[in-house]
């Protein structure tokens, strides 16, 4: 990608753009650096002779520093604890305190805000794509960004918004620099979204992306190959929800090419729901 000019005003939002897709989304200081000047030359001045203490003076006794706090490294045990606090919980209302008050994945130590859900819970639909990123930690919403306008267009396009979908992701909270989770906070988080699906009962559950649907499925099949293929994810209760793999919406920003397959994905799903919905009257 060919960074855009930063003399043009018009190149300021591509500019901006640029870096947050790049990782670079937040300010290191105040005021702002130009890297490309050249630093200013000081002139050499004579070294001078520190000052000899006199022998009887008092030697200083050097204070013993703390180590900085350090954020908790996830284990099993906490998965453990996971399971347990998901488990007990016995509705949205109910899990979402029970994820905002678990210490046990060090993703939350880093993370403005706790990202749980958009959208209405007694929607038909349910949509799981993987992490936050930027703004959706800024907002505590899931898909308010780019890609997440993207998926408002796609939603609509199947006469759905957000008062007729609900949305969520695997892992609640942003990693930092938006990297990939590790696949120890993936499973410290499962049990959190396998609940909150539980609790939801979407007649059609969206898996957006790789590893939510490798996740939820419960297959290690790349989701170029899964895509457009109706499959089931069974929760804890054994009952088995129509799962329809696709691509994520900022995959499909990088891809705009294979937004048509998206589409065809969509299709199917407003297919489905119309179903659905003939056979409940």
């Amino acid at each position: 990608m060919i960074m855009p000019d930063p003399k043009q005003p018009e190149n300021i939002e591509e500019l901006l753009r640029f870096y947050a897709e790049a990782g670079h989304d937040e300010a290191l200081s105040e005021e702002p650096v130009n890297r490309f000047e050249e630093p200013a030359r000081k002139p050499r001045q004579k070294a001078e002779r520190a000052p000899v203490a006199p022998a009887s003076a008092p030697q200083a006794q050097a204070v013993p520093q703390r180590a900085p706090a350090k954020a908790a490294v996830p284990d099993e045990q906490q998965a453990m604890r996971a399971r347990e606090l998901a488990s007990e919980a016995k509705t949205i209302e109910e899990l979402h305190a029970a994820l905002a008050s678990f210490d046990g994945c060090n993703l939350k130590t880093t993370a403005k805000n706790l990202v749980f859900a958009d959208g209405n819970p007694a929607a038909r639909i349910m949509l799981v794509g993987e992490a936050p990123g930027r703004d959706e930690d800024l907002q505590g919403l899931p898909f308010v960004g780019r890609s997440g306008q993207l998926l408002d267009r796609i939603l609509a396009a199947i006469a759905l918004d957000r008062t007729s979908a609900y949305i969520s992701n695997v892992i609640p909270w942003r990693p930092p620099g938006n990297r990939d989770p590790s696949p120890l906070e993936t499973e410290i988080c499962r049990p959190f979204i396998e609940r909150h699906i539980e609790l939801v009962d979407p007649a059609v559950l969206v898996t957006l992306g790789n590893p939510s649907t490798k996740l939820l499925l419960q297959t290690q099949t790349g989701i170029m190959r899964m895509r457009g293929k109706w499959a089931e994810h069974v929760t804890a209760g054994e009952k088995k929800i129509a799962t329809m793999p696709t691509l994520h919406p900022a995959y499909l920003l990088r891809n705009p090419a294979h937004k048509k397959l998206a589409w065809r994905d969509f299709l199917e799903v407003k297919m489905r729901l119309d179903a659905a919905a003939t056979s409940a009257e």
